[in-house]
């Protein structure tokens, strides 16, 4: 203003006084054209995402769901990552080579990688010895990180020098390379060992971002890392945003009013408090928000699923003939169309998502009622049970899709009881075998078939691992254990295929559809992509 006031006093004699109002609007105008124009850059130098719920950890150790997952992504680095390929890729190793053998790793560090400042740790160089203290950290008892078990095939690591990591397995494991991709192998300055640091207020790593303020159930916010270490290919240093500002909106439809508001950026999922809005029934964005929103689409390393226990004699569905009387008999496109608005595909295959067995094609279960009539009568027969029963236990997120299929299998004479019951009843229950049958999903942790076959793996039955089926064949065993054991990807390959199909003949579980990642986005997001297992990577991302 006090520019404007000598403007006036110099011009007052030459000017009439409608000339001067005049100036006094477009001076004016000028100011708030400039504040627009400031916080329309700020925008585009902020990228905003929501939380139902608050983060509980920025610890990489205990990043064990996608809220804490996404958030340690910006902060941390892997020795290896993922690309948008699922290839597996160099994050802070510049090389690696794995011995004849199977059981030593060798990683060369990248020079020149530096740690996040922080008061006493300024200019801190990442060396081998940082590496080897994160990734012991995960298996201190006094720690319990939920990933200690990324570590179980381990024997010991040693640094060889400031840029050389050997990791030596007890035991060949052809997958252990895609788990170090796991956030929970996040590398960590030693300093962090000292216990001077408050690892909840400040968390250090290599990311492209860095740690600048959390309030609990309102905000956290990121900024960018000057000194990352990666670079666009014309050598501009990373990331491109300011900052990253995430909020804790727990409710759904208010997260989707503020997407369309464009206080969002993107959303992540469909819900169905806004699936109806945004999507047809075939899938396709509504006309309406065309102009605005773009939509991503690609198939997650996620198997839905509703699992049986075998391990109990007493239930109807111990006997096979009717556990594929009832894997034939869902429509699993109508489940598709009606509740999921067209997002995934029918799990027609194997329980392996297909992507992961390397164009080997399991012939699963599709919708075929004159089979699932054959096997029906075939069970009849043997068991004199005129009135089949299956109870399916469920939380109440997808009560409707137990409804459908309970509706599909009435058409063929099974009769399902619907057993709804809060998501942490589920899992104790279920972990002791308390169920007859249970909706369910696998999320791969990292991307090699074993992650999904090891859920049927005798050794591996519950609480003691994942088999929650109570599955238990020694020919499966046996063929499990020689695909482990084989360092050629095309032999595994075979190997995964059979294991996959004598889950199928089996009948152990009902795959239903292999999910698909959907996320609506501002229109004006560029190279913001994704991957197959979900993971948000912001330091390619921009806004025009």
């Amino acid at each position: 203003m006090y520019f404007l006031q000598i403007y006036q006093q110099n011009l007052f004699f030459k000017l009439k006084r409608h000339d001067i109002l005049k100036l006094n609007l477009l001076v004016l105008f000028f100011f708030i054209s400039c504040g627009i124009e400031d916080k329309n850059k700020d925008n585009l130098n902020v990228f905003r995402y929501n939380e139902h719920s608050d983060i509980t950890s920025l610890d990489p150790a205990f990043a064990k769901d996608q809220r804490n997952i996404w958030a340690v992504n910006q902060l941390y680095n892997t020795l290896v990552g993922l690309d948008n390929n699922m290839e597996i890729v160099p994050e802070l190793a510049e090389s690696w080579t794995i011995s004849d053998d199977g059981l030593v790793y060798t990683f060369v560090l990248k020079d020149e990688v530096y740690f996040h400042d922080y008061s006493f740790l300024k200019n801190r160089k990442l060396k081998a010895e940082d590496v080897v203290f994160s990734l012991n950290r995960l298996i201190d008892p006094e720690l319990a990180s939920p990933g200690s078990w990324t570590m179980n095939s381990v024997e010991h690591i040693t640094a060889l020098n400031e840029l050389t990591v050997q990791i030596k397995l007890k035991s060949n494991f052809p997958a252990f390379l895609g788990v170090l991709t796991m956030k929970y192998c996040s590398v960590l300055p030693k300093e962090l060992g000292s216990g001077k640091i408050d690892f909840r207020e400040n968390p250090i790593g290599t990311g492209p971002f860095y740690f600048k303020k959390w309030i609990p159930k309102e905000k956290m916010v990121f900024r960018k890392n000057n000194t990352y270490f990666e670079k666009d290919s014309s050598g501009v240093r990373l990331p491109y945003f300011e900052a990253i500002s995430i909020t804790f909106l727990p409710d759904k439809q208010s997260e989707f009013l503020q997407f369309v508001q464009g206080n969002l950026d993107f959303l992540n999922g469909l819900d169905i408090s806004y699936k109806d809005e945004l999507l047809n029934s075939d899938g396709e964005l509504k006309k309406k928000y065309q102009s605005t929103v773009n939509i991503d689409k690609i198939l997650q390393l996620n198997t839905e699923y509703i699992g049986f226990n075998l391990n109990n004699t007493n239930y109807d569905i111990s006997d096979p003939d009717l556990r594929k009387a009832i894997n034939y008999g869902i429509d699993k496109p109508r489940m598709l169309k009606y509740l999921r608005n067209g997002i995934g595909m029918p799990a027609n295959q194997g329980f392996v998502p297909p992507s992961l067995l390397n164009g080997q094609i399991v012939q699963g279960f599709g919708y075929d009622l004159d089979l699932a009539r054959q096997h029906l009568k075939a069970y009849l027969e043997k068991s004199g049970n005129d009135n089949p029963s299956l109870v399916i236990s469920t939380n109440p997120s997808y009560v409707d899709l137990i409804e459908l299929i309970q509706s599909d299998l009435k058409k063929i004479g099974i009769n399902v009881i619907i057993d709804v019951m809060p998501p942490s009843t589920l899992r104790q229950k279920r972990s002791v075998g308390e169920l007859e049958a249970f909706r369910a999903s696998w999320i791969a942790d990292y991307p090699d078939a074993e992650n999904y076959l090891s859920l049927f793996y005798s050794k591996n039955k519950t609480p003691k691992g994942p088999n929650y089926t109570f599955f238990d064949y020694s020919e499966y065993d046996s063929l499990y254990r020689i695909a482990l054991s084989s360092n050629s990807s095309k032999e595994r390959a075979l190997s995964y295929k059979r294991l996959d199909s004598l889950i199928i003949d089996k009948a152990a579980v009902i795959p239903l559809l292999y999910d698909q990642i959907i996320r609506f986005k501002s229109k004006s997001l560029r190279n913001f992509k994704t991957n197959s297992i979900n993971m948000l990577d912001l330091k390619n991302a921009y806004k025009e």
